[in-house]
């Protein structure tokens, strides 16, 4: 009889502590590591790992399951890329607490602001639940391929709070302070691993409205803090305002975790335009703040954080323009063979967008810095490659030469506009940011922006540029690699039983061939509710993914099991853990 449900014997082990890698076998039991080292007891199910590198699960702590993990099983793409854990409910938007009546409002915002079509979520949402904690409760009964953990969004919790005046951003009364303090208090209790919020101009309903959560003052956003503080738990969750005063915008987040007692974690990229020295002025005053004992952290991301266009996707040059409209809905090849029309195609060039929407028109328009999304893809594209320059050598306008580019390979061709994080045309900047010692990788976005972003393929991307394919002085030590995608994160939002192979530690792990790790294209399948469309990206070389001791993945296709669900509130460590 088997001593263990599963060993993996004879990898290169790299345990999420960012020492160097040692050959190793790992046993399970019970959907726990038992053994690291020379196993003699049999498994099971044996995995030989010779050959390959084996890690924890990998945990992005940034995404947007919130109602995937509703109507679908798998929580793909995150799971393609050796994700076993993730944290949903960012940005301040999410489905609960939701009232019926305001069922609508909660879907047309998530339409704009992550880009999730309302046909969706409307055959998809369940609607099951109200209150936050029926909200668990309803994922509670979900099997998942992973484990996901929630935190309560500011919008939804607003609007639930104040109806139609939270929907208009109108201030609150001391009332409504109260009921917001007391619901997120109630939500972490719960189990909500905290709460969330957005100061994002850009983020918007369909229609162009501001989110409910914009303009925000002070006391409201204290007010959720409290929550936590009298919670005694939880993460606080921010998006600070990308265009603010970077020394403004930094007290403002400053004040909010003196106030909660608590974690708080805020988005930091470059970005493309403005102050080009206001991420370094967060890292500063991060520093000082850690320093004095306020807990913070700024989630970072390793390549460009960027737009896809493309015919089958949400925007492409011509999406808005008046005589696409009627193509809008046609299937793809439909699409191009319209598109081929010499006289639509001198109409389209002709004619400029229109929408109501000031963020979807600038989203067409910058479409001139874009690039030509390659096979194997390029995060890291040669300023000479873009758009407007390729035009000008043939002698067309970006236009032109973009309406050309978007027919090949019968449409299906993908324009990458690479924005924040790219300013200089290379990832140095994103390079500092991830080496800070008070910055954790995230941003994935998984579950959102299904037909323009597909970033929830860092983690494979992270380990094949940053860390096999990188020249040595910008290469990344393959353990401080894992660290950061596994141990960290998981700390940094207190689920600190997962992110390490440790006796006694989740049995979450990756069996990975580094020489293998490549990333596919992206590219666009009609697998959501009501035949609903999303962007994938899978990748070679994943040999193995295991949650809590079960493989959910083998060479990248899904096995059939589904032992993850809901995780409650944060996690505690096994007794005899090392620190990270």
């Amino acid at each position: 009889m088997a001593e263990f449900d599963l060993v993996i014997r004879g990898g290169e082990l790299h345990d999420g502590l960012g020492g160097p890698g040692r050959e190793a076998d790992v046993a399970v039991k019970d959907g726990r590591i038992a053994a690291v080292g020379k196993v003699a007891g049999a498994g099971r199910e044996e995995i030989d790992a010779r050959g390959k590198i084996v890690t924890p699960g990998f945990v992005d702590i940034h995404t947007h399951y919130d109602g995937q993990a509703t109507w679908e099983n798998r929580m793909a793409p995150s799971s393609n890329h050796g994700v076993t854990s993730v944290v949903m409910g960012n940005c301040g938007v999410g489905f609960a607490p939701c009232k019926p009546d305001q069922h609508e409002m909660l879907v047309e915002l998530m339409e704009g602001v992550e880009d999730i079509p309302e046909v969706v979520m409307t055959a998809g949402l369940p609607w099951n639940w109200e209150t936050f904690p029926q909200y668990l409760d309803a994922l509670d009964q979900r099997p998942l391929d992973i484990d996901v953990a929630a935190q309560t969004p500011h919008s939804a919790l607003r609007v639930y709070v104040m109806g139609e005046r939270g929907a208009r951003r109108e201030p609150p009364t001391a009332a409504d302070l109260e009921r917001m303090q007391a619901l997120t208090a109630e939500a972490v209790r719960a189990g909500a691993l905290g709460v969330s919020t957005s100061r994002n101009m850009l983020h918007r309903t369909k229609a162009g409205e501001l989110a409910p959560s914009l303009h925000s003052e002070e006391d409201e956003l204290i007010a959720l803090a409290y929550g936590l503080r009298d919670a005694k738990a939880g993460v606080y969750q921010i998006i600070p305002d990308i265009v603010g005063d970077a020394d403004v915008e930094f007290g403002l987040m400053r004040r909010i975790a003196e106030a909660a007692r608590r974690p708080l974690s805020f988005s930091l990229l470059q970005m493309p335009t403005g102050d080009p020295a206001a991420w370094r002025t967060y890292l500063r005053r991060l520093e000082e703040a850690n320093r004095d004992g306020v807990s913070m952290r700024a989630q970072v991301f390793p390549r460009p954080v960027g737009m896809l266009y493309g015919l089958d996707l949400s925007f492409h040059p011509f999406s808005l323009h008046p005589s696409f409209r009627p193509l809008l809905d046609l299937p793809l090849a439909e699409k191009v063979k319209a598109m081929r029309d010499p006289h639509l195609r001198a109409q389209l060039l002709s004619e400029h967008p229109e929408d109501t929407n000031p963020v979807s028109i600038k989203t067409v328009n910058t479409f001139r810095f874009a690039y030509v999304m390659g096979d194997p893809p390029n995060y890291e594209p040669d300023p000479a490659d873009q758009i407007q320059h390729q035009a000008a050598l043939r002698g067309l306008t970006p236009h032109e030469y973009a309406y050309d580019l978007l027919l090949e390979q019968d449409g299906k061709a993908i324009l990458f506009l690479p924005g924040a994080n790219y300013r200089d045309a290379n990832l140095d900047a994103a390079r500092e940011m991830a080496a800070h010692p008070n910055t954790v990788l995230g941003l994935g976005d998984g579950g959102a922006h299904y037909g323009m972003i597909c970033d929830a393929s860092f983690p494979t991307f992270f380990l094949q540029s940053w860390v096999r394919d990188a020249e040595s002085a910008k290469r990344v030590d393959l353990g401080r690699a894992i660290r950061a995608l596994s141990a960290e994160p998981a700390k940094a939002v207190g689920l600190a039983d997962r992110g390490q192979v440790s006796e006694g530690f989740l049995a979450d792990l990756n069996v990975i061939d580094m020489d293998r790790l490549r990333l596919h294209m992206p590219s666009v399948v009609y697998d959501l509710p009501a035949g609903g469309r999303r962007l994938r990206q899978g990748a070679d070389g994943y040999a193995a993914t295991i949650k809590r001791g079960e493989v959910t993945y083998r060479d990248g296709a899904h096995t059939g099991a589904l032992p993850g669900g809901l995780v409650r509130g944060a996690q505690t460590a096994p007794a005899e853990a090392e620190p990270v």
